[in-house]
């Protein structure tokens, strides 16, 4: 495994971010019983992947310059 990807690529961080902020919102009293942690994580990397391609066009649609 000597393959190297950003942390935000990380399915694993981000499993445990969805795990530590419903931990944290059942602390801080809102209802996460009924909470699928599995689909949540999907359901956020879908988010994720879909914003960051907006911003890819959006950002190549606004540039000045050429790409080469």
């Amino acid at each position: 495994m000597n393959d190297q990807k950003p942390w935000y690529l990380s399915r694993t961080i981000w499993a445990s971010l969805v795990s530590v902020m419903s931990a944290a919102a059942a602390v801080i009293g809102l209802p996460v019983s009924g909470l699928d942690n599995a689909a949540l994580t999907d359901a956020l990397l879908q988010a994720i992947t879909a914003i960051s391609g907006l911003i890819a066009i959006f950002g190549r649609m606004r540039a000045t310059t050429r790409i080469g």
